[in-house]
């Protein structure tokens, strides 16, 4: 897929991007810095999100600026946001996309890694909207975007812990859109179908997997990176202006 629309209102505006270097999150960053945009992201792989700096730069869009940053160290997440924002200026757009899906049992499941997974997968999207917030409020506008997952809307199963905070953050979106609106900055969910990143391709997407989104898709073909990219432009853009609180679902109709 191909990203053909543009938004004049995206170019110049600062972004960032939790976990940017991969997937969709790489997607997201390459869109954005298309349009003109001023990314910055964090990511734990360092080779990948450097290779995508290179890319997107000799492509000719505006060169991301990386760090690397494990997100379940709030402190150093926050100082990190704090410092681009001193770089490049407070941030428009904040898309919090960083997660992890690993596998596992209702029973193996101990109070260390149910810690563990709501750490990477719910604490920082809490926190970075936090460290945000002072500078939208003095631009007088902003827009976040929590990815969700379609997991539990879907009653997937081999994964509660993943579940239970991707359906979380809807819920942090519905509560932090009232608190913010006042602000005129913006609070949106994008919840993805079954994308076909290149994790999920190595370790989930066998014959019977693609037997079971032909089957729960009602479009057909392959939901790509690119296609959740594309919505996340649309809700950092001003065309979205009056979209908060919502449930953007990019799924091919599965739920």
């Amino acid at each position: 897929m191909t990203i053909t629309a543009n938004y004049p209102s995206l170019q110049g505006k600062r972004v960032f991007v939790t976990g940017g270097g991969t997937g969709i999150g790489a997607s997201i960053v390459a869109a954005f810095a298309q349009q003109g945009a001023v990314v910055a992201f964090v990511d734990i792989a360092a080779d990948a999100s450097s290779a995508l700096c290179d890319a997107v730069a000799a492509g000719g869009a505006p060169r991301p600026r990386f760090r690397a940053c494990d997100i379940t160290d709030i402190p150093a997440l926050q100082r990190t946001m704090k410092e681009f924002a001193a770089e490049m200026g407070d941030f428009d757009v904040l898309v919090n996309n960083a997660a992890n899906d690993q596998r596992h049992s209702v029973e193996d499941v101990t109070p260390e890694y149910w810690d563990t997974r709501i750490a990477i997968n719910q604490r920082p999207l809490f926190f970075t909207c936090q460290a945000v917030l002072p500078g939208m409020k003095k631009k007088g506008c902003g827009s976040i975007i929590n990815i969700s997952s379609i997991s539990w809307h879907a009653k997937g199963g081999g994964y509660p812990v993943y579940a239970t905070a991707k359906a979380a953050s809807h819920g942090l979106t519905r509560g932090m859109a009232r608190d913010l609106g006042k602000h005129n900055v913006r609070v949106n969910t994008v919840t993805p179908g079954w994308v076909m990143t290149q994790r999920q391709v190595d370790l989930w997407v066998d014959k019977a997997a693609e037997e079971e989104i032909a089957r729960n898709q009602c479009l057909p073909g392959k939901l790509l990176p690119e296609h959740i990219a594309a919505m996340c432009l649309f809700l950092g853009a001003d065309d979205s202006a009056m979209c908060t609180a919502q449930d953007f679902i990019v799924d091919a109709g599965w739920v």
